[in-house]
């Protein structure tokens, strides 16, 4: 019973820091508030690994996985942005956007959990990754103009609901002897986080985007290609159409 429970700590793990990452952004803790999200992700990175080295990997985690999922990785990040960035905008628009982001992280989400995707590949950014960006991004929300910070959450928002396919490192494996160490490797990189909390969160964001920026790359190659088939198909129609008329 106790290892059945394992996996499921670290979830509800996950989902203490989201709320707290809600609760630190609202009392003007952005740095800490970002580096909560950031720690849920290695929590939620290790609760699916630990429960398949342990072979207890069961129906009700992965919903806890997902419900957690969207409060740490689609409300925390959200309300992240909007205290930093989207407070001066007009209502309407500001929790608009705010809105949307979790809202797609939830049927990213709900997709998942009911649809199988292409081996080894996620269908769609994973809300995690789109989480840790979106709450590192708004760091930055004095460097960079609000029409940017928009239009990178509506980005982000349709990244995540799109069929772009992201490469899964979900399935590398933790060996059963080695996962006991897992614990230890949060709480060093928590104290990492707190002895540096305005390097780590902006640190993580370079590999994130760039996570995030290759499904944008190959959401427009797979543009390109489908108009380029059909321009070819087009004009291999009119040939044969000349070629008839020719024989005519």
């Amino acid at each position: 019973m106790i290892t059945k429970s394992i996996p499921n700590l670290f979830t509800i793990g996950n989902l203490v820091l989201g709320i707290i990452s809600i609760i630190l952004v609202f009392n003007g803790h952005f740095d800490y508030a970002a580096i909560m999200v950031i720690i849920a992700m290695l929590m939620d990175g290790l609760d699916g690994r630990v429960a398949r080295a342990l072979n207890v990997q069961s129906e009700f985690g992965k919903e806890l996985d997902s419900l957690s999922d969207v409060i740490s990785f689609g409300v925390a990040p959200a309300f992240i942005m909007y205290v930093t960035a989207f407070t001066h905008l007009a209502p309407a628009l500001a929790w608009t956007v705010t809105a949307i982001f979790p809202i797609c992280g939830a049927l990213r989400l709900a997709r998942f959990n009911v649809i199988s995707g292409t081996p080894g590949y996620f269908i769609g950014l994973p809300i995690p990754a789109a989480g840790g960006v979106l709450c590192t991004l708004a760091l930055f929300h004095e460097d960079l103009a609000t029409p940017y910070l928009v239009i990178s959450s509506l980005l982000l928002s349709y990244l995540m609901v799109s069929r772009v396919k992201y490469p899964n490192f979900k399935k590398v494996g933790v060996p059963k002897k080695a996962f006991w160490i897992a614990p230890v490797v949060i709480l060093v990189a928590l104290v990492l986080a707190i002895q540096f909390p305005k390097q780590t969160p902006k640190l993580i964001l370079i590999p994130l985007a760039f996570y995030a920026l290759y499904g944008l790359k190959k959401n427009v190659e797979q543009v390109f290609t489908k108009r380029r088939k059909s321009q070819r198909a087009a004009a291999k129609s009119d040939d044969s159409s000349r070629t008839d008329q020719m024989s005519n």
